[in-house]
C-alpha cells in the first residue's frame, strides 16, 4: 500500500463517520476549544507557586515537578501569545509525534547555551504533565491520543478531580460482571484524554466531547480499546443527560434512518427532474413500506435502473425509453460480468445470470404502472410522467425461476436433513470438551501442564490483562489458543444450533429472544404449567407462541444461567436493528455476551462466523466430498420438513412457523406434490379402515377388556411400546429398531448386552460372508445405540434442575413484588 493511501484512509473514515452521525453531532455539540481561560493567563510565578503547593507537590516534598514546570515555562515564554495555550500552539510541538516533541525544547537549550543532558527530557515531560493537570495547557485531542502517558491518569486523579475519579472507580468496583484491571486502565485513560484536552472536571464531560475523541482516534488510526467502557462509565455517572444514547456503540454504527432525499442522492443522479420524480415516488410509497424495503426500492430504481441508463446513455432526461434503449437495459440487468480463468490461465471476462434480475424488473414495472395509475387520480402531479412501460409482463414471469429455486432448496434440505443429528451431537461434544478444558486451565498456574481427556496443554501467561482470557499451547510449544474464547464460541454454536433446530424460528427472531420470551400457561383442566416461548413479531408482524420441549428447556436454562451476572440478574442490553436502522430499548436478550467490558447482543455476523467455525470442526461433508454448509434458514426448512413428515398437519406447521399462507409452509417441505397426494389418500384410507361408522357406539365389556389388555402387552423387557391401540407392529416386534419404543433407564445394562451381542453377530456374519444379514444387524445396532443415547439424555435432564424465574415489569408490579431475574 502506498503512503498516500495510508494517510488518506483515516481522513476518509472520519469524513464518512461525520456524515453518518450528523444528527448526533447536531444534538450533542462539543465544548468549544478556547485559546485563553483564567488558568492559562496566570504569570509564570503564579503557575510555579501553584505547582509547588498541594495537591501538585508530592507528599515526599520533592521539587522535581516544580523544576520541570519552570524549564518548560522558560521555553514557552519565547513564543508569541497572551496565554500559555497560545504559546504552546505557536511552539509547533503538536506538529510532531508525542515522542519527538521534546526535540524542540532540547534544541532551544543548546541554542541558548544551556545544558542538553538527557535528564532534561524527563524534566520537560514532567513539566508538561503538571501544566496539563493544572489546566494551564490543553493539547489537541489528535496529538494526545497517539500515545498515552502511564502517569497522566494517577496525576489527574490526584491533582485535578479526585472526587470524579473516585466515582468512576466506584462504578468499576461495583460492576456485576467484573471489569478487568486492563479494561479499567484503558477506559480511565480515554476519559483522562478528554479532561486533558477539554478542561474542567469529569462531571463536565459532554457527549460531544466523547464524539470528538472518537473522531481523533479515527483520524490518527489509533486503536479503539477502552472507548466503549469509557462511555459506559460516563453514562453511569448520570451527567450526560437523559437524551444521551445508552451505549457508545451508537456512535460507531449507522445512527438512524436516511431520508428519501439522502437515499436517492447517494447515487448522484445527473438529471434533476428525474431525480425529483424518484424522490416524489419514494415519498409516496414510504408510508406503506418499512425502511429496509424503501432502501431496496431506492437501490433498484436509482442505482440499477436510472444511473445505469445515465452511464450508458449520457444526457438522457426522460423515462420514456426507446425500444433499443429498454432492450439493452434488460440485457444488462439480466447478466452480470465476472472474471474467470481461461483454459490458458489468463483471466477472461464472461457474463453470468443475475439472481435478482426479475425482482428488479418487477420493481421498475411497478414504478411505471403506479405513475400511470396516479396520473388518473392526480394529473397535475403525475400526468407528465405517464409513459409506456418498457418492461413487459412476460419479462417478470418468475414461474420457471421459482420452480428451479424450489427444486434447489428441496435438494439442499434432503442433503442436510440426515446430517442434523450428527451436527447436534458434534457441537454438544465440543461444548462439553471446551468447558472441561477451560476448567482444568483455570485450576492450573501459568507455566503448569494440565490434562483434559487425552489432551495435554501448558497454561501461558496472558499476553494482556485487558480481556482476562486464559491462554494455553502444546507442552512443546506451538500456536497459542485462547481457551476462554474457544469455550465461549463452542457454547454459542451449540445454543445457536439447538434453538434453531428445535423451534424453526427465523434468524432475526433468534437474536430478538429475551428472558421475557420465556413464559408459561396453566391448563385450566389439570392445572399443569406448560412452558412456552413467545416469538416477537418480525417478518410478518404476527406474534406467536411455541411449546417448549424438554430438550429446548435444557438449552434455554443453560443460556439463562450463563448470561446472568454475579447478582443473578440478566443484563439489559440495547440492540441495533440493522434493517430499520434504529436502536431498540434495552432488553434482557438471551444471545448476549460481554465484549470490552460491556454486555452487548451477539451480532448476526458474529453468530454466523461462530457457527461456521464450529461446523468446519465437525468434518461433515456432502455427497460431493466437500464440507457441508448450513445456513440459519436451512434449519427452518429442515424443521418444517421433519415435522410434516412425522405427521404434523401442515396448517399447524404454518401457525408454528408464522407463515401467512400455507403454500409457503408447503414450499419449505421437501416433498413432491405426488407424494403429498398419495400420503393424503393413504391417510383417508387408514382412517376409514380403523374407524368404521359402526364403531361409534358404547364399547362392550369384552372390547373394553381388550383395550385395557393392550397396555399390558406394551410392557417389554427394555421399555414400553408407545404404539396406538389397534395398530399392528410395523417392525414385526424388532423393538430395538422401532422409534416408538420408550427405553427404561433401569434396563440400560440389558441394552448394553444386546448391543454387545449385535457386535459379535455382525463380526460372525462378516466372517462367514452372510452379507444380507450384516445389513439387518447394523440397522438393529444403530437402533440400540439410539436407545442408549435417549437413556443418557433422560438421566442428564433428571440430574439437574434449573429455576429460570419469571420476568416481571417493574413499572406494573406493586412495590412489594420481588424483582425480575
Amino acid at each position: 500500500m502506498r503512503a498516500n493511501e495510508r494517510t488518506a484512509r483515516p481522513a476518509q473514515a472520519a469524513a464518512t463517520a461525520a456524515g453518518t452521525h450528523a444528527d448526533l453531532r447536531r444534538a450533542f455539540p462539543p465544548r468549544p476549544d478556547d485559546t485563553a481561560w483564567p488558568a492559562s493567563l496566570l504569570s509564570a510565578e503564579q503557575v510555579i507557586a501553584m505547582i509547588d503547593a498541594p495537591p501538585f507537590r508530592p507528599a515526599n516534598g520533592s521539587g522535581y515537578r516544580r523544576h520541570g514546570t519552570t524549564r518548560i515555562l522558560d521555553w514557552l515564554a519565547g513564543f508569541p501569545g497572551d496565554s500559555w495555550q497560545q504559546r504552546w500552539k505557536a511552539s509547533g510541538a503538536e506538529a510532531l509525534p508525542k515522542e519527538q516533541w521534546l526535540d524542540l525544547p532540547m534544541q532551544w537549550r543548546q541554542v541558548t547555551g544551556r545544558s542538553a543532558a538527557s535528564h532534561n527530557r524527563d524534566c520537560f515531560q514532567a513539566g508538561l504533565l503538571m501544566l496539563i493537570c493544572a489546566d494551564v495547557i490543553r493539547p489537541a485531542l489528535g496529538w494526545m491520543v497517539r500515545k498515552a502517558s502511564n502517569w497522566i491518569v494517577p496525576a489527574m486523579a490526584a491533582c485535578r478531580d479526585p472526587h470524579g475519579y473516585a466515582a468512576l472507580q466506584g462504578l468499576i468496583d461495583a460492576d456485576p460482571d467484573g471489569i478487568t484491571a486492563g479494561q479499567a486502565r484503558l477506559a480511565l485513560g480515554r476519559i483522562t484524554m478528554i479532561l486533558a484536552c477539554k478542561g474542567a472536571l469529569v462531571r463536565d464531560i459532554t457527549v460531544g466531547d466523547y464524539l470528538q475523541l472518537l473522531d481523533a482516534m479515527r483520524e490518527t488510526g489509533t486503536g479503539g480499546a477502552g472507548r466503549l467502557l469509557a462511555y459506559r462509565l460516563l453514562h453511569g455517572l448520570g451527567h450526560l443527560g437523559p437524551d444521551a444514547p445508552v451505549t457508545g456503540r451508537a456512535f460507531l454504527q449507522a445512527a438512524g434512518q436516511r431520508t428519501v432525499e439522502e437515499l436517492v442522492d447517494r447515487y448522484q443522479v445527473q438529471c434533476r427532474p428525474v431525480r425529483d420524480l424518484l424522490v416524489d415516488y419514494l415519498q409516496e410509497r414510504q408510508p406503506a413500506v418499512d425502511y429496509v424495503t424503501l432502501s431496496n426500492l431506492a437501490g433498484d430504481l436509482v442505482r440499477l435502473f436510472w444511473t445505469d441508463l445515465e452511464r450508458h446513455h449520457p444526457g438522457i432526461d426522460s423515462i420514456n425509453l426507446a425500444p433499443e434503449i429498454a432492450g439493452a437495459w434488460r440485457h444488462r440487468i439480466s447478466y452480470r460480468p465476472v472474471t474467470a480463468a481461461a483454459p490458458g490461465g489468463a483471466p477472461a471476462g464472461q457474463l453470468v445470470p443475475r439472481a435478482g434480475a426479475r425482482s428488479t424488473m418487477m420493481t421498475v414495472r411497478a414504478f411505471y404502472l403506479d405513475i400511470a395509475q396516479w396520473a388518473l387520480e392526480e394529473p397535475h402531479r403525475w400526468a407528465q410522467w405517464a409513459v409506456p412501460c418498457p418492461i413487459k409482463e412476460t419479462d417478470c414471469n418468475r414461474a420457471k425461476h421459482d420452480k428451479l429455486v424450489k427444486s434447489r432448496m428441496d435438494q439442499r434440505t434432503r442433503e442436510r436433513l440426515p446430517h442434523l443429528p450428527a451436527l447436534a451431537r458434534a457441537v454438544s461434544e465440543h461444548r462439553l470438551a471446551s468447558a472441561a478444558l477451560l476448567e482444568q486451565a483455570r485450576q492450573a498456574r501459568p507455566g503448569d501442564i494440565f490434562t483434559s481427556g487425552i489432551q495435554s496443554l501448558r497454561r501461558l501467561p496472558a499476553p494482556t490483562a485487558y480481556t482476562g482470557s486464559i491462554w494455553a499451547s502444546a507442552p512443546d510449544g506451538g500456536p497459542r489458543t485462547d481457551l476462554t474464547r474457544q469455550e465461549s464460541e463452542a457454547f454459542w454454536a451449540w445454543a445457536f444450533t439447538e434453538v434453531l433446530r428445535h423451534t424453526g424460528i427465523r434468524f432475526e427472531e433468534l437474536r430478538e429472544l429475551s428472558h421475557h420470551s420465556i413464559t408459561q400457561y396453566r391448563l385450566p383442566s389439570t392445572g399443569e404449567l406448560v412452558p412456552l416461548l413467545q416469538i416477537a413479531p418480525s417478518k410478518t408482524g404476527a406474534e406467536r407462541l411455541l411449546l417448549v420441549s424438554p430438550e429446548l428447556a435444557d438449552v434455554l436454562s443453560a443460556i439463562v444461567c450463563r448470561i446472568r451476572d454475579r447478582t443473578g440478574v440478566i443484563p439489559l442490553v440495547p440492540s441495533y436493528d440493522t434493517h430499520e436502522k434504529i436502536w431498540n430499548p434495552p432488553l434482557p436478550l438471551l444471545f448476549q455476551r460481554a465484549v470490552s467490558g460491556e454486555h452487548r447482543p451477539i451480532s448476526d455476523g458474529a453468530l454466523r462466523e461462530i457457527f461456521q467455525r464450529a461446523l468446519a470442526g465437525t468434518g461433515i461433508r456432502g455427497h460431493d466430498g466437500q464440507p457441508l454448509i448450513f445456513t440459519p434458514h436451512d434449519f427452518r426448512r429442515i424443521f418444517v420438513t421433519d415435522a410434516v413428515m412425522n405427521g404434523l398437519p401442515p396448517h399447524i406447521a404454518q401457525v408454528i412457523c408464522g407463515h401467512r399462507d400455507i403454500s409457503t409452509t408447503m414450499g419449505y417441505k421437501a416433498i413432491y406434490p405426488a407424494e403429498a397426494i398419495e400420503a393424503h389418500r393413504a391417510f383417508i384410507a387408514r382412517r376409514r379402515q380403523a374407524r368404521p361408522s359402526e364403531e361409534y357406539r358404547t364399547p362392550t365389556d369384552e372390547e373394553w377388556d381388550q383395550f385395557l389388555a393392550h397396555f399390558e402387552k406394551r410392557k417389554l423387557s427394555i421399555g414400553i411400546c408407545a404404539r396406538a391401540f389397534g395398530t399392528p407392529c410395523i417392525h414385526e416386534h424388532a423393538c430395538v429398531r422401532c422409534s416408538l419404543l420408550r427405553p427404561d433407564p433401569a434396563q440400560r445394562s440389558r441394552l448394553e448386552e444386546i448391543r454387545a451381542n449385535l457386535h459379535h453377530r455382525i463380526a460372525e456374519a462378516e466372517r462367514e460372508g452372510w452379507l444380507g444379514e450384516v445389513d439387518g444387524l447394523k440397522v438393529s445396532l444403530a437402533g440400540a445405540d439410539d436407545k442408549l443415547t435417549q437413556i443418557d439424555a433422560a438421566l442428564q435432564r433428571q440430574a439437574t434442575t434449573v429455576q429460570l424465574g419469571m420476568p416481571a415489569f417493574h413499572g406494573i408490579l406493586p412495590a412489594s413484588a420481588p424483582p425480575a431475574c
